[in-house]
């Protein structure tokens, strides 16, 4: 009996030992870490021993974790394939540069995956282009006090952030972020879905697009066959663009699209606001939006007012409601 109890008490106790690492791993790995000034890639990402770059961290990180940017520095590009945040929380410009053709940021996530980006700088440098972040596949993505600029390349690049999911009912957030300077859009909204009884959404606010060569924001409903979208642009500025400050595009047979502009400036872009096609549903509305010294403004019927928007030096809109 003595033995019996022995050996169960050694069992317990082994097990208890090898429990008590693997939670220590666990938490550890919840919260990664990333510095210019210390980190090494040969690191486990931790805050005594960071990584250097970000596709380290996030490949040792669990999913619903988070990177924590230590201090200023480039961490190199990143694709994500979980449900994960990339905080730079005030330490100064953090980011990735691009080159190649490629993407400072890729987002291939699970269809339930959530991916939030916070205090980035993404930057082109030219040597064959790139995107700053594309969207592919997940819930949601979050970008929050970034900046995407500078990108450029051939027709499918230069553009500066790039939401195009196949996966249903996937959302786009951004918030407190410039977009400029960017050779082609520089937000491109363009779902490919085709779903029945989805909807895909955007909610910008507070976010600048400027000094673009094609249009500032993008909501384009040509691809998503049955599906609906649907976009909130609200406080924010699009300047200087070379095409749209607004663009809503839908053809016959592709998505609702339905666009609500609120307390804006459209200012000396190329085309103030352009509303194309008619698609199942084409409905824009804008209001308390200040529109001055734009080229020409391009409204179909499917643009509406709320009556106390400002024109200057554009046509009219078109409808009150």
């Amino acid at each position: 009996m003595t033995n019996v109890s022995v050996l169960l008490a050694a069992a317990l106790l082994a097990g208890g030992l090898a429990v008590v690492p693997a939670q220590a791993q666990s938490q550890q790995l919840a919260r990664t870490f990333v510095s210019a000034a210390s980190g090494n890639d040969a690191n486990d990402c931790s805050l005594a021993t960071p990584c250097r770059t970000f596709q380290r961290a996030h490949d040792n990180t669990l999913p619903s974790g988070e990177v924590t940017v230590l201090d200023p520095g480039g961490y190199g590009a990143v694709t994500i394939t979980k449900n994960i945040s990339i905080i730079n929380d005030g330490v100064g410009e953090a980011g990735a540069l691009v080159s190649g053709g490629n993407a400072g940021v890729t987002v291939t996530a699970g269809a339930n995956d959530a991916v939030t980006l916070r205090g980035l700088t993404i930057k082109g440098i030219g040597f064959g282009g790139g995107n700053g972040i594309v969207f592919n596949t997940g819930k949601s993505l979050a970008v929050e006090n970034c900046t995407i600029r500078n990108m450029d390349g051939g027709p499918v690049f230069g553009k500066g952030i790039v939401f195009l999911p196949t996966t249903a009912n996937a959302r786009l957030s951004v918030s407190n972020t410039i977009v400029s300077d960017n050779l082609r859009t520089g937000i491109a909204f363009t779902p490919v879905v085709s779903a029945a009884n989805t909807a895909t959404s955007a909610l910008l606010t507070r976010v600048e697009t400027r000094n673009n060569g094609g249009d500032g924001i993008l909501v384009d409903g040509e691809a998503s066959g049955i599906n609906s979208v649907e976009a909130i642009i609200a406080d924010s500025a699009a300047a200087f663009n070379g095409g749209a400050g607004i663009r809503v595009f839908a053809i016959n047979g592709s998505a609702h699209v339905d666009v609500h502009v609120v307390r804006s400036q459209l200012i000396r872009n190329g085309v103030g606001v352009a509303s194309e096609g008619g698609g199942l549903g084409l409905l824009f509305l804008m209001g308390n939006t200040f529109v001055e010294g734009n080229e020409i403004s391009n409204p179909n019927n499917n643009l509406h007012s709320y009556g106390d928007n400002d024109m200057f030096t554009t046509l009219p809109l078109v409808t009150k409601r």
